[in-house]
């Protein structure tokens, strides 16, 4: 190849990269979307909504939050993994759409968490609260135990999905506990909770912003926390771990924020700077306490290798449990 022809070739190469170029640099230069899996009211769709508030003052642009429950969080997360690769349709996920649905719905997920998602950060860590019904007869992890073995398969617990980390946390209980509490899917937090108070459901697990108001007007009573130790906003919340039986017991869920493989690298640099800047200001941080949660800011690095961990722990808990999905 000549030299006149290989550096017109360098030349076209160049300015091919030009439009992406300028678009990071003057990134964002118009509205941006938030996609929750999960319905309005959830500990997802809270947590986005408060970051969207914060991260809209520190880019400039309205920040739109957008719900489109179905599918354990898939929907959302496939709508982002298809979008354009510019910074302007982004992800805020539970950890199930990326650590737990790829074990569980191996042949059916339209999207690969790993290759079709880039992390930018870990925004919280999410204990939830097992709280049961006005009328369910209990007040601790022992007692529930003594009054479920009482009752095989008679009693019922809801999550907002099959397969994501509050049916885990579930699932998790009855093998722990040598119980059988049946499993009712919802498609969002704020409705499984619901049901629980209106005494259609028995129990469920759920983060603290969704219980809370329930807690307080006495319609559903907190039986534990799902992590290792109590979380402060409910100091007098035993762990589920605290039960001499139960011992070992965890199960956490988190929030990240996710942009479409092929983002811009300065895109992903700025989202970083800007997100992990509002988790760690004393704001935000007491606003994730109000949840029950612990912001947890993260590079992008260290976000995909804490991604890759959780998705080993909670494919354990998938097989351990023996968690299996309707055909």
């Amino acid at each position: 190849m000549r030299f006149n022809q290989f550096s017109a070739l360098m030349l076209c190469a160049a300015v091919a990269c030009i439009p992406s170029l300028a678009q990071a640099q003057g990134y964002p230069n118009k509205q941006i979307r938030f996609l929750v899996g999960y319905g309005a009211g959830g500990g997802v769709d809270i947590t986005a909504r408060h970051l969207a508030e914060s991260l809209r003052e520190a880019l400039g642009q309205n920040i739109l939050v957008e719900n489109r429950a179905g599918a354990s969080g898939m929907v959302a997360a496939n709508a982002v993994a298809k979008a354009p690769p510019d910074g302007y349709t982004l992800l805020v996920s539970a950890s199930g759409e990326i650590a737990t649905n790829p074990h569980l719905y191996k042949q059916k997920m339209q999207y690969d968490a790993e290759k079709d998602l880039v992390p930018i950060t870990n925004i919280v860590m999410m204990p939830n609260v097992l709280v049961v019904n006005a009328d369910v007869p209990v007040s601790n992890v022992t007692e529930l135990i003594a009054y479920a073995k009482a009752r095989p398969g008679k009693l019922n617990f809801s999550s907002s999905g099959i397969g994501n980390p509050l049916h885990l946390a579930g699932e998790l209980f009855n093998k722990m506990a040598g119980v059988s509490v049946v499993h009712v899917p919802y498609k969002g937090a704020a409705q499984q909770t619901a049901d629980v108070a209106a005494k259609h459901i028995t129990m469920t697990f759920a983060s603290v912003a969704v219980v809370q108001p329930f807690i307080t007007g006495g319609q559903v009573k907190p039986i534990a926390v799902t992590s290792r130790t109590r979380v402060s906003v409910l100091p007098n919340v035993p762990a589920v771990a605290e039960t001499p039986s139960m011992a070992g017991y965890q199960l956490v869920n988190w929030y990240g924020l996710f942009a479409p493989a092929g983002t811009p690298g300065e895109v992903i640099t700025r989202l970083n700077t800007e997100v992990t800047r509002i988790l760690r200001t004393p704001a935000f941080i007491d606003k994730m306490r109000a949840l029950g949660g612990e912001a947890n800011p993260m590079t992008p690095q260290q976000f995909r290798e804490f991604i890759t961990a959780e998705s080993m722990t909670f494919k354990n808990v998938i097989e351990q449990a023996n968690v299996t999905l309707p055909e």
